[in-house]
């Protein structure tokens, strides 16, 4: 890993002036980009094409002069002319920082490709090296980041001052904020205009008990392949502090969690069950009101024959928070991979998903009307 000939940082701008030197294309990418500051803008050319009527901008169609740029906090040059030559030798003159768009030796700063989840904003940058590669980065990391947590992030700032009166140890606040911004509840009452609310009960819970309840999510790992789990699978494992899977998932799939997340086996194989399901039941909830944030993860979608309905019931009887994350169950799986329909016109117009191995060995009785349905049959434990 070679060393940094830029400094990431956060440019305060709030009541500041930036400068944009062009009126094309060029400099309208520009203004997309710093509009979302709350910096006023200013725009100089003598040639105004673009149009940049969308955006709060001030524009002026004329040549540049020297005192423009005075006072400037950003000079962003996005045309070629005597004006931007005026432009360059006032910013360093007057030292201050200056972008020649798409002439990296000549910038004091590179805009980076921005997530924008304000307050919370990720950057990348490659020093002006690969500019699509920051971009290609930049749309990876937007699909891993929730639309949510702009608001999230300003719900935490507003508490601040309240958890810094009540908790007074710097562990009891981080576990907290990790709790406040990993809460699938105060993320709920966020998107209905309750998270003030919610986030003052959970800090009063906090406060109260020293760490807030604990949540459990029970997460399909889909057929063992781990780009087939989902977008959220994925976010939860990475907040969950222990992981609790069956046997069928592949360890690729559960080390794709927090490494100092306390993973825990209860796999169950047909007539070795190290875990009773009780046992499971009785172990979640434990972990629950320890405060802990528990991923149950089961093989292909929790909700077919994955025990899910018991673990359900046992969690809303002792009040606990779950939340369910669907998964690629295995008979969709199988059908994709092999290129098979499970419903197809003139064929099979519906689709059953059946167990061939019933609770305590019982007798399937519904075999006959099943074979002649005329319906595809997806089999599990055969």
């Amino acid at each position: 890993m070679g060393l940094l000939n830029t400094f990431p940082l956060s440019f305060k701008i709030q009541g500041k002036r930036i400068l944009i030197v062009g009126g094309d294309e060029e400099a309208l990418n520009k203004v997309r980009l710093v509009s979302k500051t709350t910096a006023s803008i200013e725009i100089i050319s003598r040639r105004i094409v673009a149009d940049f009527s969308a955006f709060p901008v001030a524009i002026h169609e004329r040549a540049l002069r020297a005192e423009d740029v005075a006072g400037a906090a950003l000079v962003f040059v996005a045309e070629e002319s005597t004006d931007a030559e005026l432009a360059k030798t006032e910013a360093r003159r007057l030292n201050i920082p200056l972008n020649v768009v798409d002439v990296p030796a000549e910038c004091d700063f590179y805009t980076p490709s921005i997530v924008d989840r304000a307050p919370l904003t990720v950057a990348i940058s490659t020093e002006g090296e690969a500019p699509v590669l920051a971009r290609l980065v930049r749309a990876q990391i937007e699909a891993l980041l929730s639309p949510g947590l702009g608001k999230m992030a300003s719900l935490a700032g507003g508490l601040r001052q309240k958890v810094e009166s009540l908790i007074q140890s710097g562990p009891g606040r981080r576990r907290f904020y990790e709790d406040l911004v990993t809460s699938t509840a105060v993320e709920r009452a966020l998107a209905e205009g309750e998270g003030a609310a919610a986030g003052e009960a959970l800090l009063a819970a906090h406060a109260a008990k020293g760490s807030g309840e604990g949540v459990v999510w029970l997460i399909g790992a889909g057929p063992g392949s781990e780009d087939l789990l989902t977008l959220r699978a994925q976010r939860l494992l990475q907040q969950a502090d222990v992981i609790v899977h069956d046997q069928l998932v592949p360890t690729a799939v559960v080390e794709m969690g927090r490494r100092d997340a306390e993973q825990i086996c209860v796999g169950k194989a047909r007539g070795h069950h190290s875990f009773s399901q009780a046992q499971i039941n009785t172990l979640i909830i434990r972990l629950a009101r320890e405060g802990k944030r528990v991923a149950r993860l089961k093989s292909g979608d929790p909700m077919i024959f994955g025990r899910a309905g018991e673990e359900i019931a046992a969690l809303r009887k002792e009040a606990i928070d779950y939340e369910i994350v669907p998964g690629v169950s295995a008979a969709l799986a199988a059908a994709a991979d092999t290129a098979t329909p499970v419903t197809l016109r003139n064929v099979s117009t519906g689709f059953v998903v059946a167990t061939a191995h019933g609770a305590d060995d019982a007798d399937l009785r519904h075999w006959a009307a099943l074979a002649q349905s005329g319906l595809t049959i997806a089999l599990y434990m055969g």
